[in-house]
């Protein structure tokens, strides 16, 4: 008789409720707590190590491949930029040449990285506006290193860099009296002249 009033006072207060349906269902299975609301799939409740969301799960092997691949390119840009850039060594410097038959320092990196359709801007100081600045000691083979030469207060000259041994940075570059050179940032001139370096790619 009990449990019948029981059940007739829960009806009641369900009907007055406007016959609402519960936010969400528990269910107890195997010592584990079930929860679900409506219409909506269950859940198995998880200790905080196991509740992990899709964005904090471990890559896949396609993401990494993925990320692989994008590095493979960019080495192998730098790489033909390099080379592309070492393949006008010995040409005579030229104001605003951007050809074998002579070129300048910002002609030189732009001419290299064009090869690989990346547009620069044409003057130095414009191109260290160009992609991220950079320590010394993050620099790489393929990033730019920029100068201000006699006694300049602005950018006047950029360099390629080609090699990093043993904290030697050599750089390609064209200079008004030797044209195109390799050169290392440890020479008393550049290491004074030195202002920053940036990566582009």
């Amino acid at each position: 008789m009990k449990k019948l009033l029981f059940l007739a006072l829960l009806s009641i207060i369900f009907v007055s409720c406007g016959g609402s349906r519960p936010s969400a269902y528990v269910h107890k299975r195997g010592g584990e707590t079930i929860i679900a609301a409506p219409n909506k799939p269950f859940y198995q409740s998880t200790s905080p190590r196991q509740r992990i969301s899709a964005e904090n799960e471990t890559p896949t092997l396609s993401d990494l491949n993925s990320e692989a691949t994008s590095y493979d390119d960019s080495s192998l840009k730098k790489s033909e930029i390099i080379a592309y850039a070492k393949s006008f060594q010995g040409t005579r410097y030229k104001f605003g040449g951007t050809t074998s038959a002579g070129m300048d320092c910002s002609g030189l990196v732009c001419t290299a990285f064009q090869k690989e359709a990346i547009a620069l801007p044409r003057i130095s100081r414009d191109m260290a506006t160009e992609g991220a600045p950079i320590s010394l000691n993050q620099v790489e083979p393929g990033d730019l290193i920029f100068f201000k030469t006699d006694n300049k207060r602005v950018i006047n000259h950029v360099g390629l860099v080609v090699e990093t041994e043993k904290g030697d940075i050599k750089f390609i570059h064209s200079t008004t009296q030797l044209g195109v050179i390799i050169s290392s940032l440890e020479e008393n001139y550049w290491k004074r002249a030195f202002v920053e370096a940036r990566r582009i790619i």
